[in-house]
Formats: structure tokens, sequence, C-alpha cells
């Protein structure tokens, strides 16, 4: 895909109206926010910023970006390249630098995966800095195909109903974390990025094992969305749209506390029904 072909324009056209429909539909931006935008170097965090900017320059609304990259000193990281970029694109941004890749190297046994302490690192820093700037929202690049796959890791590994929800307080109870990207899809954020030519950091750089699990979840969508693409997009509205007393969670509904009727149509449980016209309908009471 070439940068400005009508191909170009139509994907950055659907990335910057889905991630205003994601704000708008989670209230994510407030009129005078400062919003600090995590910037990794990957494809998602460059998109997310790219958008936000042109949301900024078109919202009816004020708001701040402060760009922040965490530097955790791992061996050969381009350290050179945000600033450079940042500086061109004349946004304001802080380098932190705090040498995590040590202390994750010294607490991990050699040949397993360093992810889970170097995320609970990071998410600490990163909520300080948050406080330090003034910053009253944390953007995050995670995009539809990382919640989708976080749902399936938690329904097929943890036994729980749960993913990135798009807008949620974040573990230190002071900060408010916001996921602009939640309605991208990753294969739009991958074209888009390739044809902005963003100048991307490869995340193997601490020499880490991938993470299987995930792996193996975008592995199964991919498959899904080859065979049927409404597939995938079902599971994602699913997300959306939870009947609890269709659950078993009985903290999420009271099964003890019942109450029947004296009157009403009688159509029984019709979740996983076809659609039926009225007519069907009331054929069906009549006949009961």
């Amino acid at each position: 895909m070439v940068k400005n072909s009508r191909r170009f324009e139509l994907l950055e056209k659907t990335i910057r109206r889905n991630a205003g429909k994601a704000i708008g539909d989670f209230n994510m931006i407030e009129d005078g926010d400062r919003i600090m935008v995590c910037l990794s170097g990957g494809a998602d965090s460059y998109t997310m910023l790219d958008t936000l900017l042109y949301l900024k320059s078109v919202a009816p609304i004020k708001f701040d970006l402060v760009a922040v990259n965490l530097d955790q000193k791992q061996p050969g990281f381009p350290e050179q390249i945000l600033p450079a970029y940042l500086e061109k694109l004349g946004v304001e941004y802080k380098i932190v630098e705090e040498d995590t890749y040590s202390i994750v190297k010294s607490k991990i046994a050699p040949g397993k995966t360093t992810c889970s302490l170097c995320s609970r690192l990071r998410r600490g820093i990163l909520y300080r800095t948050a406080q330090e700037l003034g910053a009253t929202k944390i953007a995050l690049g995670h995009h539809r195909d990382d919640i989708l796959h976080t749902f399936m890791l938690n329904m097929f590994y943890g036994g729980t109903i749960k993913t990135m929800p798009p807008k949620l307080i974040a573990d230190d109870g002071k900060n408010i974390v916001i996921r602009p990207l939640a309605y991208s899809k990753e294969s739009d954020i991958k074209k888009y990025a390739k044809a902005m030519n963003y100048p991307i950091i490869p995340c193997n750089l601490c020499g880490t094992q991938p993470n299987l699990q995930r792996q193996a979840m975008r592995e199964m969508t991919t498959q899904w969305e080859k065979h049927n693409p409404l597939w995938v997009k079902s599971m994602f509205t699913a997300m959306s749209n939870v009947k609890p007393s269709h659950m078993l969670d009985r903290e999420l509904y009271d099964f003890s506390r019942f109450e029947t009727r004296q009157s009403g149509e009688v159509q029984g449980d019709t979740l996983f029904d076809p659609p039926d016209s009225s007519e069907t309908v009331q054929s069906v009471v009549k006949f009961i």
C-alpha cells in the first residue's frame, strides 16, 4: 500500500473513525485532559500517536498530548530513534530511563520468559511518570485483536470471562488507562504503519521467548477469519452484549430471587431462536 493512494486514504479514515468511535463510546477523553501517550516504538503506538494528533486537531474539545517512552536499558536499544522522530513532529515528549533489564535478568532464570515481571515493572514506572507529568489519562496502543486474544486466554487458561477494557482505573487507583485503538484491527494497523514508514523498533531486543499461548490465540482467530470473518467480528461484539441471566455467575445475577408473572406473552427462552415475524410469534402464543 502506497501512502496518499486511494486505498491508504480509506484505511486512514477507517482507523481514525474507529478510534473516534471508541473514544466516544467509552468517554475516554474529556475537555482539558492531558494524555500521556505510551510510545514503545512499535506499529501500534506510532499509529495511536498519529491518530490522537489528528483527533486533537479536529475535536470540539481541547486536550494535550505528551509522548512517553521507557528506555529499559536493553542491550542494543536504539535510543536515538524516538527522540529524533518526536522532535521532527514537534510533539512534547519525555524519555524515562530505568534499568529494568538488569532487574529482570537477575530475577528470571535463563530460558524463561521475562514478560510478566517486565510488564509489572514497566506499569509501575509509567504510572509514576503519569503523576509526575500531571497526566489525567494514560493511552496504551492495544487494539481489537489484543482484546480478543486476552479474552480467549482468560477463558481457556484462567477459567474466567474478562479482557482488556477500553478504559479502566489503573492498579494504583490514581491513573485512568485508555485504549483508543480498541476497535482497530491489527492487520489494518500493520498496513498503515508500513505505508507511513514508521521507524519501528523491534520488540525482541531482550531475547525472551515468545508468548506461545497468545500466539496460539492469534493463529486460531486468523484461521477463523479465513473460514468466516463474521465469527471474529461477532465474538468481539459479544463482549459488549452480555446477558447476565444467561450466564452462570451467581454474583452477577441473583438466581435465588425469581418471580413469576401472571400475565404476558409466553415466548420461552428465545436466545438461540432465529428472528421471527410478529405473525409467527402470535401464532405460537395462540397455540400455547
